[in-house]
């Protein structure tokens, strides 16, 4: 059997096609190819990006749209390659495509909104971000169907990209500035309020993940059912930290209230007993 024989061997026979080794062929080289153009591709794309990081989510998106485009151009010719004709498989199989585009409606709609956020850019690797349910975390990767954020527990979440798009999200470092944070905390009635107003603003004002500017203030709150309550406020740009920050300033007001001998009350309720309703 010479080499031509060989290519031309058959490997599946049916009715409509016939498979031969020299197709497989083809069809691998094809598959290399187009694996080889999208590696060529994600290398460019990068050196575009180490060169410029702004509108890194548009070049993102379209070097998405790209890959996903070869690929069903590969798949288109390899297809040709086997001479199998995809008309006659679509017009086959008709009905299970319209099941299983009903099936995947959500999958689709994942994808639209995954393109849409890629090219708008509201939403940037390393943003943080809250979405509906509270969580907060920083984006680590957009992809067309899904993203994925890592919360302050180190647990990545793999979320469906049209949430982002239908539900409220709060990008917290959307503008690149600081952000407002705040701490309350109640003190007994009769404690020295200018007194209790200078400590919280030292407490705030020393942490070193607090901006200087601008300065911490304290609000006086109101005169609440068993304390005077207070809270002070403070900007920092780490936002991913936010809640570590909080607790270092607890700590700081705690010790400071203490050594001053402000004390932070709690609720207490008084009951009386009528004697005349006891004995009945």
């Amino acid at each position: 059997m010479n080499l031509q024989e060989l290519l031309n061997k058959e490997i599946l026979k049916t009715d409509n096609f016939d498979i031969t080794i020299f197709e497989i062929m083809v069809v691998a080289i094809i598959v290399l190819i187009t694996i080889i153009i999208i590696k060529v591709l994600k290398f460019l794309f990068k050196k575009i990006e180490q060169r410029n990081r702004e509108e890194a989510g548009r070049r993102q998106a379209l070097f998405q749209i790209l890959k996903y485009l070869i690929w069903v151009l590969s798949i288109t010719l390899a297809f040709e390659a086997l001479e199998i004709k995809i008309t006659l498989i679509l017009a086959g199989s008709a009905a299970l495509l319209v099941g299983v585009g009903l099936g995947l409606q959500h999958i689709f709609q994942d994808i639209l909104s995954g393109v849409a956020m890629l090219f708008e850019g509201n939403l940037k690797r390393g943003d943080i971000v809250e979405i509906k349910d509270g969580t907060i975390g920083k984006v680590r990767e957009i992809n067309l169907r899904t993203s994925k954020i890592e919360t302050r527990d180190n647990i990545i979440m793999v979320v469906p990209n049209s949430r982002f798009i239908t539900e409220n999200v709060i990008n917290w470092s959307h503008i690149n500035k600081y952000t407002r944070f705040s701490v309350k905390v109640g003190v007994a009635y009769g404690s020295d309020v200018e007194l209790v107003s200078k400590l919280l603003y030292e407490c705030a004002k020393k942490h070193k993940l607090v901006v200087a500017k601008p300065e911490p203030f304290v609000r006086f709150l109101d005169f609440g059912e068993s304390s005077l309550d207070f809270q002070v406020f403070f900007w920092s740009h780490e936002n991913f930290l936010a809640e570590n920050i909080k607790s270092d300033i607890r700590y700081s007001i705690n010790k400071a209230f203490n050594e001053n001998h402000i004390r932070i009350p709690f609720p207490q309720r008084d009951v009386y007993v009528n004697p005349h309703e006891t004995k009945k």
